[in-house]
């Protein structure tokens, strides 16, 4: 049901188209669900607002909660990892039927989980992994493949250089998401992995740094960027927004986007495709933000006790289902 791989579309698009206090704010649902039962309360923990790609994923889940008739609390960790720990231990504290948050980072997270195990409240991961020294102290995840992501811009920038007949050495900037991330560690490793099996010759990126997945990061870095390489032709970033911001460093440079400088980045955002249609981006990867529905019917399964398919990352940073189906937390209602 959740393959990381299949759950979400990783459609590619290319040229032309058209500081959180200790107790999270509660969006109060109503008493009862959708189906008349007595209603799930959800607690969940965004990462943030860093980007219109989060914004979209913010409403999703707010959206979809409030048509399944559930108590949503939500908070903003405002990208602080710190805040989103507190979160968690307050909606433990308040004991909510199931916790689900997307993790700022991948690690740092065994202690609290295991607060949420042992109060026997199921915790569910939204769009970002984690890495722990217990697979059971999460139920299952829900969101897309990062590292496959990756590899598609990679493979996307071959076209997209073949199209712009760019021979010999290729110069890449790399923008980078949040150190620590997921999707920041995901997305750098799937490209690479394409670069180290065919180009290893022609590609190299000669400088890479975080833009925090934000628009004004992205602005600033790419600015340092084209002081320190002034001949960078190619610029993947891991976000839209970052891409966008790092256009406006191109500009003010005096060079064109789409054309002296290839851009290729991964969401697929309004702004992104505004930019797309522009030709000063020339490719994009697209990564659903539209996860509440079914973050919804996880949520259901798990508080009613069913089992649900568990998805779980390998040593190799890739994801397999574990064979046996995850047992969820015993807990009497």
């Amino acid at each position: 049901m959740l393959n990381r791989r299949n759950f979400l579309t990783a459609a590619i698009g290319v040229a032309a188209a058209g500081t959180l206090a200790a107790c999270a704010k509660e969006d109060k649902g109503s008493s009862t669900s959708a189906d008349g039962s007595k209603a799930i309360t959800l607690g969940f923990s965004q990462v943030g607002s860093e980007s219109g790609w989060r914004s979209a994923n913010t409403d999703s889940v707010k959206s979809a909660a409030k048509e399944a008739g559930y108590n949503l609390k939500f908070s903003d960790a405002q990208q602080k990892q710190e805040n989103q720990i507190s979160a968690i231990r307050s909606y433990i504290a308040q004991k909510v039927d199931v916790i689900a948050f997307s993790p700022v980072v991948v690690t740092g997270w065994d202690a609290v989980l295991k607060e949420a195990k042992s109060a026997k409240i199921p915790v569910v991961l939204t769009d970002r992994s984690v890495e722990t020294s217990d697979e059971s102290l999460y139920v299952t995840l829900v969101g897309s493949d990062f590292t496959d992501e990756g590899r598609r811009a990679g493979k996307i920038l071959e076209k997209v250089l073949a199209k712009a007949g760019v021979k010999g050495p290729v110069k890449i900037a790399q923008l980078e998401g949040t150190t620590g991330a997921a999707p920041a560690i995901e997305r750098a490793k799937g490209f690479k992995e394409v670069m180290d099996a065919d180009h290893k010759d022609d590609w190299k990126i000669v400088v890479s740094q975080t833009g925090d997945f934000t628009r004004a990061g992205g602005k600033q870095v790419m600015a340092a960027f084209l002081t320190s390489n002034p001949d960078i032709n190619v610029l993947f970033a891991h976000n839209d927004d970052m891409a966008i911001g790092a256009i406006q460093s191109i500009e003010a440079a005096g060079k064109k986007p789409g054309k002296d400088i290839l851009i290729v980045s991964i969401d697929g955002v309004k702004d992104g495709f505004v930019a797309m249609s522009e030709g000063k981006i020339n490719a994009i990867v697209e990564c659903n933000p539209l996860l509440g529905p079914q973050l919804m019917d996880v949520v259901k399964k798990v508080k009613n006790g069913e089992t649900v398919e568990r998805w779980i990352k390998t040593k190799e940073g890739d994801f397999m289902q574990d064979q046996a189906k995850a047992a969820l937390p015993s807990r009497q209602y």
